[in-house]
């Protein structure tokens, strides 16, 4: 017979071994709140918060539970201890894992109590049934106090939660069917924002695939597109060359008739020998404009810099063009402001930028004043300025002012001819010395254009001259900023 003193310490040391396993449990449980709690916190980034809604809603309602026990007597213990918690619920008891199989294909569960000790596997053969056909329960699996190895197994087969038979307290089973409920809705809920994941990787890889291919043919299309334009710009350089030829041989003769020691014409003779030769004169500027062209666009036009004074440069320009001014009654007025007027550039190429800024502002003004100004700027720059008080240009025509072949008015009964590519060509002159143009007009008052250049141009240091590669603006700049009026000199 044991003493008194033996009982007590006993029965204090199995109460504290109770107490250790309940501390045990009480840290798991607490570990499983801490994560729902968290779930919680981000709950609204989740892809479907119903989930998680629905196991809050599924604690408020009469659950129903499946206990399945082989032994009668520990499934009523089971039951017994499930009806004395302060959760509503209904409960069935079956004795195998097949009844338990055909009960949850019938029926809906919220929690399912599971006997690991059935017969011939059978428990394990209900998890892996379960799993095949898709059905999601939480299971706990009722386990004895030494069978906590296997009980950690089943549960990385698939059950939930295990709970050891001789702890069947009401309250620590409350606990324990709350948080294997919510923790089974969490995983769910889970689960199915890692399947809306995976789903969004793979329409994002399709989506890859088809830009891939679609990038392909954009290269593809963007290799025809520049073989085009190569074939273009070389047939244009056929065309201008082959043009030029002819048209030159009938400017000299043209001239060579208009020659007295020739011979003697008749005065309806000779002004039908003029048109020939300003017409020639005219036909073949646009033939060069379009060489020029070609050779800009493929990237071939050499610059062939010096040293030059910019005012006779703008002075041989203004020379050109005034009979023009005058034929119209147009005053053509010089201004500079230069103390140094030697720049590094190309005077062929200056002068055509004038020639064709000042040509355009005599053809699209009938009445008023051309003014042309050269400055000095900061930044070892100088400026030239050329106004005019013609029919002024649209603000919706600015972003297409400086394209190739464009004129604002496309009509076959247009008042104003020629090619479009005069401002196209000005426009990629100033590109490859380094420069800029800016443009400012208002319609029916005037136009005026800007164009900043460098002092001296660089020059590439292995080149007797330099040869630009085409610039993707060239043709398609949009030039700023659009003034309501213009400020021209008295």
């Amino acid at each position: 017979m044991r003493t008194v003193n033996e009982l007590l310490i006993y029965n204090v040391f199995n109460w504290i071994k109770y107490f250790l396993l309940l501390r045990s449990k009480f840290a798991n449980l607490t570990r499983k709140y801490v994560y729902l709690y968290n779930l919680e916190t981000v709950k609204t980034e989740m892809p479907n918060i119903n989930l998680y809604l629905t196991a809050k809603k599924t604690m408020e309602k009469t659950l129903k539970i499946l206990v399945v026990e082989n032994n009668q007597t520990n499934g009523s213990i089971v039951s017994l201890a499930l009806t004395q918690t302060d959760i509503s619920m209904e409960i069935d008891e079956v004795k195998d894992g097949n009844h338990a199989f055909f009960a949850l294909i019938n029926n809906h569960y919220d929690c399912v109590f599971l006997d690991y000790n059935l017969p011939n596997q059978d428990g394990l053969t209900l998890i892996h049934k379960l799993q095949s056909s898709g059905i999601k329960v939480p299971l706990v699996i009722l386990i004895d106090s030494e069978n906590e190895k296997i009980a950690r197994e089943w549960i990385k087969l698939g059950a939930s939660e295990y709970f050891i038979k001789s702890r069947l307290f009401p309250e620590t089973i409350a606990q324990v069917l709350r948080s294997t409920i919510r923790i089974h809705y969490a995983e769910m809920q889970l689960k199915l924002a890692n399947q809306q994941l995976q789903e969004s990787r793979e329409q994002l890889i399709s989506q890859q695939k088809e830009l891939i291919a679609h990038q392909q043919h954009i290269k593809q299309q963007n290799f025809k597109l520049l073989a085009a334009s190569s074939l273009k710009s070389l047939f244009l350089a056929t065309i201008s060359h082959e043009l030029r030829t002819p048209m030159n041989a009938i400017i000299g003769f043209s001239q060579i008739l208009l020659r007295p020691k020739f011979g003697q014409l008749t005065n309806q003779q000779v002004d039908m020998v003029e048109k020939i030769l300003n017409n020639g004169k005219d036909l073949l500027i646009e033939i060069n404009k379009i060489l020029d062209f070609s050779q800009l666009e493929a990237g071939k036009l050499a610059l062939k810099p010096e040293i030059l004074d910019l005012s006779t440069v703008v002075s041989n320009a203004v020379t050109k063009i005034r009979p023009l001014a005058e034929a119209k009654n147009l005053s053509l007025l010089v201004k500079t402001e230069l103390k140094n007027t030697s720049v590094f550039n190309d005077s062929v190429r200056l002068q055509q930028i004038l020639s064709n800024l000042l040509a355009n502002a005599v053809k699209f003004t009938e009445s008023g004043t051309i003014w042309v100004e050269i400055r000095e700027t900061p930044k070892n720059q100088v400026t030239i300025t050329v106004k005019d008080t013609g029919i002024g240009i649209a603000a919706q025509d600015f972003h297409n002012i400086f394209a190739a072949f464009h004129q604002i008015d496309q009509g076959i009964s247009r008042k104003y001819s020629g090619t479009g590519l005069g401002l196209a060509i000005i426009d990629a002159l100033v590109g490859i010395m380094g420069g800029k143009i800016y443009i400012e007009s208002q319609l029916g008052v005037g136009s005026m254009f800007k164009i900043e250049l460098p002092r001296n141009i660089n020059l590439a240091t292995d080149l007797g001259h330099v040869v630009f590669s085409p610039h993707q603006n060239y043709f398609h700049s949009v030039y700023s900023p659009y003034k309501a009026s213009i400020n021209y000199p008295h």
